[in-house]
C-alpha cells in the first residue's frame, strides 16, 4: 500500500510535498536502496546536498524507481565554496550532473557562512536560476531571520523554503514566527534527532494513546504544524510508517505537552559560526 503526503503551495508556485525522504549521512549505495523504497512506498520529496555526498545515489534510486522525474520534488543545497552569482550556476549544474537530472525542484544555500560574507551573492545567483526556470524554487537552509533580512532587502525575493534544524527540542519560536510573517515554508531538518526524543515520556505516551510509533507522533507534531518535513531512514518498514501520519490528528493540548520538551536556541548549531 502506497500512501502520498499531502503539498504546500510555495511563494514561486510550486507544490511541495510536506513529507520526504532525508539521506544524510547515508552514502550512494545506501542511498539509491533508500530512495527506491520510499518512491516505491509513495514518497515524492527527496532531500539531498552537494555536502551529503550522496547526490549520484539519489539519482540511481529515482532511476532504479521507475516513477516519472515530473512526480518527484528533488531538493539540494550547495556549499559556501559556490557563494557567488557564478558559483550558483555552477553549483546547480554540478547538482544536476550527479543527479542525473536537467532541473532542481528546491534549491538551497546550505549555510549562510556570514563571516566569508557572501550568502547575498549567492541569493542572487538563485533568483537568476529561477528566472531562467532552471528551478521551480529557491530557498536557504540555516540562515536566522537576520540573514533573511539581508537577502530580501537586496533582491525583493523571498525564499521559497528555510530548513531549519527544528524537533520537539527546539521548536525554534523567533525563526518560525518570523517565516510565517513573510509566506516562507519552514522545513524541519534532523527531525527525529537525537535518538533520545523519542524515549521522552510526553512522546511515548501519546503514541501509545493512539497506537503509533514515537517516531510517528513527532512527524505528526510537526506537518501538523504546516512544516516540512524529511525524516531519514534506510530501512523499508520505518520508510513507509513515517509516511503513514496523516491519517490522525494531534489535540492542541498534545501538541503543547510535545512542544514543552523545547530546549531553546541554546541547543541550536548557531549559524553565524557554523557552516560549510
Amino acid at each position: 500500500m502506497t500512501v502520498t503526503a499531502p503539498t504546500i503551495g510555495l511563494l514561486h508556485g510550486a507544490q511541495m510535498p510536506t513529507l520526504g525522504l532525508g539521506t544524510s549521512p547515508m552514502n550512494d549505495s545506501d542511498t539509491a536502496t533508500a530512495v527506491r523504497a520510499a518512491l516505491e512506498a509513495g514518497y515524492r520529496l527527496i532531500d539531498t546536498a552537494e555536502n551529503y555526498h550522496n547526490e549520484q545515489g539519489v539519482g540511481q534510486g529515482l532511476k532504479d524507481s521507475g516513477v516519472p522525474r515530473e512526480e518527484v520534488f528533488i531538493t539540494t543545497k550547495f556549499n559556501k565554496r559556490w557563494h557567488s552569482v557564478d558559483g550558483a550556476r555552477q553549483a546547480f549544474e554540478n547538482s544536476c550532473g550527479r543527479l542525473g537530472v536537467d532541473y532542481i525542484d528546491l534549491l538551497l544555500i546550505h549555510w549562510p557562512n556570514p563571516a566569508e560574507g557572501q550568502y547575498v551573492e549567492a541569493w542572487k545567483g538563485l533568483v537568476k536560476l529561477l528566472e531562467a526556470g532552471s528551478v521551480r524554487a529557491i530557498g536557504t537552509s540555516n540562515f536566522k531571520p537576520a540573514h533573511l533580512d539581508r537577502i530580501i532587502d537586496a533582491t525583493g525575493v523571498v525564499p521559497d523554503v528555510n530548513q531549519i534544524n527544528l524537533n520537539p527540542y527546539k521548536i525554534r519560536t523567533e525563526p518560525v514566527s518570523y517565516h510565517a510573517e513573510h509566506r516562507i515554508v519552514t522545513m524541519c531538518w534532523s527531525p527525529l534527532s537525537p535518538r533520545e526524543l523519542l524515549d521522552e515520556p510526553v512522546i511515548t505516551q501519546i503514541a501509545s494513546r493512539y497506537q503509533r510509533t514515537p517516531a510517528q507522533i513527532v512527524l505528526r507534531w510537526q506537518t501538523q504544524q504546516g512544516y516540512v518535513t524529511v525524516p531519514k531512514s534506510s530501512s523499508p518498514q520505518r520508510i513507509a510508517e513515517n509516511i503513514s501520519i496523516f491519517d490522525f490528528d494531534l489535540t492542541p493540548d498534545e501538541l503543547a505537552a510535545i512542544s514543552s520538551l523545547d530546549q531553546g536556541e541554546a541547543a541550536v548549531t548557531d549559524s553565524d559560526v557554523f557552516g560549510h
